[in-house]
């Protein structure tokens, strides 16, 4: 497993589908994984820092395991097949539930766990940064700054 950051979430073109970026922490890999409009939202609320008035639906799990006595310790992405990716939230208590990467990374980001990724998975769904890719990226992140989760639709 290795670990990855969240980059951010953009809209991609033509198709209007939302995509959020994770890098590697150490490494040049990036991994483009395909999400909802809806996750989309949860994903950049949380990776901005935004306040709602109400607990979304991330910010409602996140306080139940609290309120359960348990904590969100990690999240592992650990298999991509034909283009769908698979997660595990582990919790501190030694449970682990399967879900889908777009609700474990809203839920991380709301907990302060970290991400990781099979390395299988970067191998098969990472993408090499090239000096070109890193403009793009930079581009990206750019683009990360003006945008407000309520873009997503």
């Amino acid at each position: 497993m290795r670990e990855v950051e969240v980059v951010g979430v953009r809209v991609e073109m033509p198709t209007q589908q939302p995509l959020v970026l994770l890098r590697e922490a150490e490494g040049s890999r990036f991994v483009p994984i395909w999400i909802g409009a809806v996750e989309a939202s949860a994903i950049a609320y949380a990776h901005q820092g935004t306040e709602t008035v109400r607990p979304l639906t991330h910010d409602l799990m996140n306080q139940l395991v609290v309120a359960l006595g348990d904590e969100l310790d990690r999240v592992e992405i650990v298999d991509v097949t034909d283009g769908v990716f698979f997660a595990e939230l582990r919790f501190a208590s030694g449970a682990v539930v399967s879900a889908r990467p777009s609700d474990s990374i809203a839920l991380a980001l709301r907990a302060g766990a970290r991400i990781f990724c099979a390395e299988d998975v970067l191998d098969d769904a990472g993408i090499v940064s090239t000096s070109e890719e890193e403009a793009e990226v930079e581009k990206f992140r750019e683009f990360l700054d003006e945008i407000e989760p309520e873009d997503f639709g």
